[in-house]
Parts: structure tokens; sequence; C-alpha cells
């Protein structure tokens, strides 16, 4: 459990730090294309979920934030022998929901700044935490597929 609170507060710090950064160089709203027609950083603020779903109901996703913070711990990490790679994957879930948990508490939204855009359509504007979350959630997802399928396979 040491090894995945110090990753995770590694993790929640290089999102603090991104998102400070962001905050103070950039005005919000200000765009920096990186690669064009792909590829931008912006200074955007999110007062909802993924895809600004729920919008203005910081207290809501608060609550969210840190129920899931709990069921993580209890039903997923809690005297739970990890794998080597689950313990890294955890450390980006915890890490990920921190991070934007600390910009709903202090700012009352989540700072944004990776744009990327795939022909005509603009994918909504993200930031560290968010990938921590999607990616950690969606390799756990495909292990689960994974061990489900083979657990089949093996009858």
């Amino acid at each position: 459990m040491k090894k995945i609170t110090l990753l995770s507060a590694c993790f929640v710090v290089l999102d603090q730090i991104l998102k400070a950064i962001v905050s103070s160089s950039m005005t919000f709203g200000q765009e920096i294309t990186v690669i064009p027609h792909f590829f931008y950083l912006t200074n955007a603020h999110n007062e909802g979920g993924a895809w600004n779903i729920l919008n203005g109901n910081v207290w809501f996703l608060i609550l969210v934030g840190i129920v899931s913070l709990v069921a993580v711990y209890y039903f997923l990490i809690k005297e739970k022998n990890l794998s080597k790679l689950e313990s890294f994957l955890y450390p980006l879930l915890i890490g990920g929901i921190v991070g934007n948990l600390i910009d709903r508490i202090f700012l009352g939204y989540v700072v944004d700044y990776l744009g990327f855009i795939f022909g005509s359509y603009y994918f909504p504007v993200f930031n560290l935490a968010d990938m921590g979350i999607v990616l950690s959630i969606l390799t756990m997802l495909g292990m689960s597929i994974r061990e489900e399928y083979l657990c089949k396979k093996s009858k």
C-alpha cells in the first residue's frame, strides 16, 4: 500500500504542476498550436465531468470522487495481492481522481489543457489526471475481459 500511495502522490504532484504551469502562463481560452491540425495546448476550465457532463454540479462530482476513492481502496486494493501491472495502474487511477478532486475543491472546476483535432472533430480538452483515470480503467477492463475469456476457455 505504501508503494501505491507514493506513486499516487507523485502522479498528483506532476498533474498539479502541469495545471499550475498552464494556469500561470496562458490566459483562459488561449490556444497554442503544437502540431497544426492535430494537437494544441489550451487553458480550459471544466465545471463538469468527462465531456462536460453534469456541468455545474461541482459538489456532486466531489462526492463521486471521494466515494470512488473509498470504493477503489475497499473493493479493489485492500488486502489484495496486486500484480506489477496493477501496482502501476491503481496509482494512475487514484492520482487522477485526487488530481481532479483538488481542482474541484479549490477552484470549483478542473483545469484542462490537452486538445486534439481529428479531421473536423475537436476532441474534448483533457489533462494528465484524466489520462491516468482512462488509461487505468481501460487497461483493467481489458485485463478482466482477458481473464474471463481464459477462464471460460480452460473449462
